[in-house]
């Protein structure tokens, strides 16, 4: 008779893992990994594909005027348009007769003007 409340017998043991299935798991998970980063890269690059149709629509300057809000300056076309952006909608504020002519503002010369993280960094610790 045996006890409902007894330890099973010996002769189960756990199967060992052998270094083949071990490797073959680890291949299959990096399969796996790569195929779902190239369908990423293939659904951003086709997503981006064809967008942009030779210019006609540009984003001149945008300016924060809130915590949340933006005046964008548009060229749609030949024509710039001044848009008021919020979380929730997008409204136009005016339709310029005379499109602007931007150039760079005193004192700025692109990206050279910006220190580089490296720089900030360091002046940050104080090097």
């Amino acid at each position: 008779m045996s006890h409902l409340f007894a330890a099973p017998a010996a002769g189960s043991a756990a199967p060992a893992v052998s270094a083949g299935g071990l490797a073959s798991v680890t291949l299959a998970l990096l399969a796996v990994l790569a195929a779902i980063f190239a369908l990423a890269w293939l659904a951003r690059r086709m997503r981006t594909f064809g967008t942009r149709a030779a210019g006609a629509l540009e984003i001149l300057a945008s300016m924060p005027l809130g915590a949340k809000e933006r005046a964008v300056l548009l060229k749609v076309g030949d024509a710039q348009i001044l848009l008021g952006v919020t979380p929730g909608q997008v409204n136009t504020l005016h339709v310029l007769a005379q499109p602007l002519e931007l150039g760079k503002p005193a004192g700025a010369s692109g990206p050279a003007a910006r220190p580089s993280f490296a720089a900030l960094l360091k002046r940050g610790i104080g090097k």
